[in-house]
């Protein structure tokens, strides 16, 4: 039987200040803080349990990728009772997207909380949204789903969700662009190549084509992004064009 001195044990500082900053972000007291520790551990760490399996966000991130859609999922369903399946799926798309999910990464600031073996400052974008992912998937191992949908839609339904707001809101310019250009029969080439320059991290540029003209160009650290950058720049320089026939 545990001692009454270790049950009164106080924690560390640093436990102490881990401990009150999730229970801030959270809005309730964890039963649990070493699922939230697991949650904000990055895999550079190496940590392994006494059965040898890795400590770290990763499986946390995919529990709560599922709870999060399916959270969104049912409160669009009850919301949008005249949208089908169609739009339902597109509409919950941009609520999970991977670019609204780093916003609320970042909007909490829960980098901050990363236990990591590297700097932070190294990471790429979407840290942000795998962290906020596991956190989500920590609160339903810690206290079960009512939990989660009362932390979504504190954290995310009622300041992000406002359904015709995110009936305009784009998800991928590439996507659109694509989706135009088929509807319209309009050849289009996306015209990716390396471009170093004096740059330390390689990057690659984009001539964005439509019809043999160029349209856009970008550059960025992955092809990825020089092509949605370069679709979000022909986007708007065709803007009229585009949303009228695609209305």
């Amino acid at each position: 039987m545990a001692s009454i001195k270790n049950i009164f044990k106080p924690r560390t500082e640093e436990d102490g200040a881990f401990f009150y900053a999730v229970k801030k972000i959270i809005v309730y007291r964890p039963k649990n803080i070493q699922l939230f520790v697991e949650a904000f551990t990055h895999r550079s760490m190496n940590e392994k349990s006494k059965e040898g399996n890795a400590i770290n966000y990763e499986r946390m991130e995919f529990l709560g990728d599922a709870i999060l859609s399916t959270i969104i999922a049912s409160h669009l369903y009850k919301k949008v009772p005249s949208g089908n399946e169609g739009y339902l799926t597109k509409m919950r798309s941009k609520v999970v997207s991977r670019e609204h999910l780093n916003e609320l990464g970042k909007d909490l600031n829960l980098i901050r909380l990363v236990r990591s073996a590297i700097p932070t400052n190294q990471f790429g974008e979407n840290i942000h949204g795998n962290v906020f992912e596991a956190l989500v998937g920590a609160i339903y191992l810690d206290r079960g789903f009512k939990y989660c949908e009362k932390f979504i839609y504190k954290r995310v339904i009622k300041p992000y969700v406002d359904i015709q707001k995110l009936e305009g809101k784009i998800i991928s310019y590439k996507s659109l662009f694509i989706e135009w250009c088929q509807k319209n029969k309009t050849p289009f080439k996306f015209n990716v190549y390396e471009d170093t320059g004096n740059d330390t991290l390689k990057h690659f540029a984009v001539k964005l084509k439509l019809e043999n003209e160029i349209v856009a160009k970008a550059r960025a650290t992955s092809k990825k992004k020089a092509e949605e950058s370069a679709a979000k720049r022909a986007y708007y320089k065709l803007q009229r064009r585009i949303d009228s026939e695609m209305a």
